[in-house]
């Protein structure tokens, strides 16, 4: 995959992206301290259906970052006008983890910009413990603490299988920009109640997909969001955890296949 650019035009901040396939428009915000590589499956399998677009997250990889202290609403809007930029029309959107939270907040704020949304491995409403576990963790990374082997070890177990991918995510992480991991990560720690009460305002079709053993981005998350939607629709990847797309690329893609082919209201009804 070529990586290309773009620059927004409201705030003149880069951009970078992957572009691959024809068809239908599906855009790919990954999680924290990943990058666009992160949707390699996704990418090589939609791709043959779909034109598909995978966004570096600001701070990561090319794209540009967002100001220091910047919170989820903030990555919302540079979303947004990341979807105007790119001038594909309503887009397919998923995201994953904080890519997640972005892609929610969008379907809630811009929802004329989405056909559909699939939120991977989503936080939703963290318990109190939960919270100040992940803010602990936000300050860490802010006073420059990078630990990557902790967040390895809760997203993926010591399979073989699973081994390529863990090298792979732990490349990523060493090659994220600190200030922009820090900033990201503080938006994702505040950021699970941000849009929460707004679910139920997503009309169009929402896929809840994560795996029975992501003790963060739980099942029970998934189902609450779904329930919460107008046309929500959960899944659970069995025997995986946070990075199910990697480590269970193929059921991943096919419940993403299926949810893009679920019709949106508005065609239902013309």
């Amino acid at each position: 995959m070529t990586l290309t650019t773009l620059r927004l035009s409201k705030s003149g901040a880069q951009v970078a992206f992957h572009s691959v396939g024809r068809g239908a428009p599906l855009v790919l915000i990954h999680g924290v301290g990943l990058q666009s590589a992160a949707w390699g499956p996704q990418v090589e399998t939609l791709s043959e259906h779909n034109h598909v677009v995978a966004l570096d997250m600001p701070g990561h990889g090319g794209s540009d970052p967002l100001p220091n202290g910047s919170a989820l609403e903030d990555f919302v809007v540079w979303a947004a006008e990341a979807l105007e930029a790119l001038a594909l029309g309503p887009v397919n959107l998923a995201g994953h983890s904080m890519g997640a939270l972005i892609t929610g907040g969008v379907a809630v704020e811009y929802p004329n910009l989405v056909s559909r949304v699939a939120l991977l491995n989503p936080v939703f409403r963290r318990s109190p413990e939960a919270r100040a576990a992940v803010e602990a963790r936000a300050a860490e990374i802010s006073r420059g603490e990078l630990d990557s082997a902790t967040p390895l070890d809760r997203w993926f177990s010591r399979a073989a299988s699973e081994r390529a991918a863990r090298e792979a995510t732990a490349g990523w992480l060493r090659a994220v920009s600190p200030e922009g991991y820090a900033t990201a990560y503080t938006a994702f720690a505040t950021g699970d109640d941000t849009y929460a009460n707004r679910i139920g305002d997503i009309q169009a079709p929402l896929l809840a997909l994560t795996g029975s053993g992501d003790g963060n981005s739980t099942p029970a998350m998934a189902r609450a969001i779904a329930e919460a939607a107008q046309n929500g629709t959960t899944k659970i990847i069995e025997g995986h955890r946070h990075m199910a797309h990697l480590t269970a690329p193929n059921l991943v893609n096919h419940a993403l296949a299926n949810w893009l082919f679920q019709p949106f209201p508005r065609e239902v009804a013309s």
